[in-house]
């Protein structure tokens, strides 16, 4: 017997091409959130109960600490585990035939990556590394995927975090498509001190190098140099000794048409 089925209608909104877009599912103008978003789980609560599945693994389960630049996994490597960021952060890359390297995402604590492997991924097609000391809990695939199967409220919160990184890495590529990459940094810096986000703003930012905001961005060294500049000299940003202070005023760079 022949089924019809009703036409799929997407209701996602538009955004005009060009402008800011905002890190889903925060709401611009007042920078008021109504979820927790951006590559970290979706809430503080969900991320203590993930720990705490993963705490009762008795076999299959190892934990590493990493030093900054440290090695996880090389894009080439068998893809046969998940990992999970207990603490510190790590960036995801990705090299071309010809030698270019791309910095895919910055993953900071409380963050799963690796998941490929539980789609069938046979081997890495990116690179993993600390990007500060770092404890990084290692799930064997088959663990894992026992884990999913046995555990609904754990597969439930493994996959709201999955569809929120997802949603942030496509704002991201948006982002990096469509606006200048001075609105792209005045956005990195907001995110990175929480402005927009459920959890409470951090005005002051641990110190990161100009090098890696670039690769972050997508440009070079002298033009995040300049940029900061600016928005020092606009009282956007200021130095102290424990970091970068951001004032709630940069939103102005990043919602400027």
């Amino acid at each position: 017997m022949a089924t019809s089925l009703a036409p799929i209608t997407n209701a996602a909104p538009r955004f005009p091409l060009g402008r800011f877009i905002p890190p889903p599912p925060v709401m611009d103008r007042r920078l008021k959130a109504v979820s927790n978003g951006v590559t970290s789980l979706p809430e503080s609560d969900s991320a203590f109960e993930l720990q705490l599945a993963l705490n009762k693994l008795m076999v299959g389960r190892s934990r590493r600490e990493y030093a900054t630049g440290d090695s996880i996994f090389s894009q080439g490597d068998v893809s046969n585990a998940v990992f999970y960021i207990q603490s510190g952060k790590v960036k995801l890359t990705v090299v071309s035939t010809s030698g270019k390297e791309a910095v895919i995402s910055h993953l900071p604590a409380a963050s799963f990556f690796g998941e490929a492997s539980l789609a069938g991924q046979k081997v890495r097609v990116s690179s993993a590394h600390a990007i500060e000391p770092s404890t990084i809990i290692r799930i064997d695939k088959i663990v894992m995927q026992d884990l999913i199967h046995r555990e609904p409220a754990f597969a439930e919160q493994f996959l709201a975090h999955l569809l929120t990184r997802n949603i942030r890495m496509e704002a991201d590529l948006v982002d990096h498509l469509f606006n200048s990459s001075e609105k792209r940094l005045a956005r990195l810096l907001m995110l990175m001190a929480n402005f927009g986000q459920e959890s409470k703003p951090i005005p002051v930012i641990a110190k990161i190098s100009q090098e890696t905001l670039s690769e972050m961005i997508g440009t070079t060294r002298s033009r995040v140099s300049f940029f900061l500049n600016r928005f020092r000299e606009l009282g956007y940003i200021d130095y102290n000794g424990g970091g970068m202070q951001i004032n709630s005023s940069l939103v102005n760079v990043v919602l400027h048409d």
